[in-house]
C-alpha cells in the first residue's frame, strides 16, 4: 500500500554517463526507493527483489511478515470468528484508479466499515489494490496449502478511530486487510467490465482514470460464501513491511475469466517491462497460529443435519 518504487538503469553504459551529483541524490534516496519484485531484477539494475527488502527496511526482515502458506490442517478453529459486519460495501462511489508503478490502486472516498469476527473494533475502507502472476498464471500473494491462486486482492482498512494511516501505522493492529483469491471461469465477471477497461489506459506508471459508480460488494463475494476465512497476525507485503496488520483470507474464490485475468499482465512497472508476478514470496510462520473460522464448522454441521434428515425420510 506504500507508494514506493523501484529506480534502475538500462546498461552499464547508462550508468557511466550519469553525473556524480545525480548519483549523489540517488543513494540518498529513502530505502524504501529501491525496492522490486523479482521479475524486476536485472544484472544492470539497482533494485532490490524480495529476498533483499530487508536491507532497504529492517521490519521485512522481522518475524510476523506476509504473507504465508496456510496449512489447512495446522489452522486451529475459532468460534469467536463469526460472519463479518460490513457496512457502507454496497454504497457506489466514484474514483480514481491509477497504475502506481507496482500495481493499480483504487482509494476509497466514503467510508465503507468492516467489523465482527473478532476484529475487536470497527474498520473503515480506505483503498483496494491487487497482486498477480503472468498472463493468468499462479500470482496470489497468500497460498492454501501450497496452491498459488491467479490473483489476490486486498481491501485495506484502518482503525475507524484514527484519521490518518501514519496513527494506524503506530497500532500492533492498527490496520485490518481482507485477503480474496481469484480463480480462472468460464464466463467473464460483470462485476469487474469497468475495472477490466480502465486497465487499457493506465498501462504506464501515473496512469490513472475516473472510475464511475462502483462499489465493494459489485467486486467480492456474496455474504453467505464469506462465512469461510482464516485469521491471523502479519504484516504489509511490500516495504516498509509494517507489522500492524489483522490478516482476514477468504477460502472461497472470486471468478473471472481468463481473459480478464490476463488483462492484468498489460500494464507495465515504471521501469518499462512487464508487471506481471507482483507478489511477495511467502514468508515463515515462525510459530504463529492461524486461525479458522467458525462458519466452517456451520456449514458442515448443516450438511450433516440435511443428510440425517433425508436418510431419516427416506426410511420412512
Amino acid at each position: 500500500m506504500n507508494q514506493c518504487y523501484c529506480w534502475s538503469h538500462r546498461t552499464l553504459t547508462m550508468k557511466c554517463l550519469i553525473s556524480l551529483y545525480l548519483l549523489t541524490s540517488i543513494l540518498h534516496l529513502s530505502s524504501s526507493a529501491n525496492w522490486c519484485y523479482q521479475t524486476q531484477v536485472s544484472c544492470d539494475g539497482h533494485c532490490k527483489g524480495p529476498e533483499l527488502w530487508k536491507e532497504e527496511n529492517q521490519e521485512c526482515g522481522k518475524n510476523r511478515q506476509s504473507p504465508i502458506n496456510i496449512v489447512t490442517k495446522k489452522t486451529k478453529l475459532d468460534e469467536r470468528l463469526t460472519p463479518l459486519k460490513f457496512n457502507g460495501y454496497e454504497t457506489k462511489f466514484d474514483s480514481i484508479i491509477k497504475n502506481n508503478g507496482h500495481s493499480v490502486q483504487v482509494n476509497i472516498p466514503n467510508t465503507p466499515t468492516v467489523s465482527g469476527g473478532n476484529l475487536g473494533e470497527t474498520y473503515k475502507a480506505i483503498q483496494f489494490h491487487l497482486h498477480w502472476g503472468r498472463d493468468g498464471g499462479p500470482g496470489s500473494e497468500h497460498t492454501i496449502d501450497g496452491e498459488q491462486y491467479p490473483m489476490e486482492l486486498h481491501i485495506v482498512h484502518m482503525k475507524q478511530r484514527y484519521n490518518k494511516i501514519d496513527d494506524a501505522l503506530k497500532d500492533p493492529s492498527g490496520i485490518a486487510v481482507l485477503g480474496f483469491f481469484y480463480e480462472e471461469s468460464n464466463s467473464a465477471n460483470k462485476g469487474y467490465d469497468q475495472l477490466i477497461d480502465a486497465l487499457k489506459k493506465i498501462q504506464n506508471k501515473n496512469g490513472n482514470m475516473t472510475l464511475r459508480k462502483i462499489s465493494l460488494n459489485q467486486l467480492i463475494l456474496s455474504e453467505e460464501r464469506m462465512t469461510n476465512y482464516y485469521r491471523y497476525n502479519g504484516s504489509l507485503t511490500t516495504p516498509g513491511c509494517n507489522e500492524v496488520v489483522v490478516w482476514t483470507v477468504f477460502e472461497n474464490p472470486i471468478p473471472l475469466s481468463k481473459e480478464q485475468l490476463q488483462a492484468f499482465s498489460s500494464l507495465y512497472f515504471h521501469d518499462g517491462k512487464r508487471m506481471v508476478q507482483t507478489f511477495r514470496p511467502v514468508q515463515s510462520r515462525n510459530g504463529r497460529v492461524v486461525y479458522r473460522s467458525s462458519g466452517q464448522v456451520f456449514v458442515a454441521s448443516a450438511l450433516l443435519l440435511f443428510t440425517s434428515i433425508t436418510t431419516a425420510f427416506s426410511l420412512i
